[in-house]
């Protein structure tokens, strides 16, 4: 310590903080944080339900896509009046 220039108890004090450092706080959740957490799940949930519908849309549309261009492969494109 001395070739250093520090003090025992600075060496002391800072392994105290290191082993503090990562320790979790065994506080419980206020309601405003459970509601909190809840309505970011409901949004969650919500939000991975519109990812699903735009996915099925996304598939829907790529395959009558692909259907009409088999269909003008086969019989042309059709003039509309």
């Amino acid at each position: 310590c001395r070739s250093k220039g520090i003090y025992p108890e600075q060496i002391r004090q800072w392994r105290e903080a290191c082993e503090q450092a990562n320790a979790v706080p065994e506080t419980k959740p206020t309601a405003a944080q459970r509601n909190e957490a809840k309505a970011a799940q409901k949004r969650i949930r919500e939000l991975e339900r519109q990812l699903k519908r735009a996915d099925a849309a996304r598939a829907e549309a790529a395959a009558l896509l692909n259907l009409r261009k088999k269909a003008e492969a086969i019989w042309g494109k059709e003039e509309e009046d």
